[in-house]
């Protein structure tokens, strides 16, 4: 069964780093387009960063470009998205997704198939 966990939440200052990890079980991240989307409470989900499943081009929200990347380990099935620069604005339930069916980058949450639980990032002095 496929399954994929998130972790690396908590909480930290403005300006301070996190990074999360999303790992899977039971498929193979490398071959998916994984998605970072995160939530914030009263807001609707939004996506944060992709990464494609044909050539692991990227993808980042306007909101976050230049302070989080999101990268791959294959040999560890883990997706990671490095948060630098926090804002409180960041702060919000972040969750990963695989949509097995993209060849690029997809941002539209509906197409995913696969969802972790969440983890909370909280941005806060």
């Amino acid at each position: 069964q496929a399954q994929l966990a998130e972790s690396g939440g908590g909480l930290v200052q403005p300006g301070g780093s996190l990074r999360l990890s999303c790992a899977g079980s039971g498929f193979t991240l490398e071959y998916n387009t994984i998605g970072w989307f995160r939530q914030a409470p009263g807001k609707e989900r939004e996506v944060v960063a992709c990464i494609s499943s044909s050539d692991s081009s990227t993808y980042y929200a306007d909101s976050v470009k230049g302070r989080f990347t999101i990268s791959r380990d294959n040999a560890k099935n883990t997706v990671y998205l490095q948060l630098n620069s926090l804002k409180p604005e960041d702060t919000a339930v972040y969750y990963c997704a695989a949509d097995i069916e993209a060849m690029g980058i997809s941002t539209v949450s509906a197409e995913y198939n696969y969802w972790g639980q969440g983890t909370q990032v909280t941005i806060s002095s």
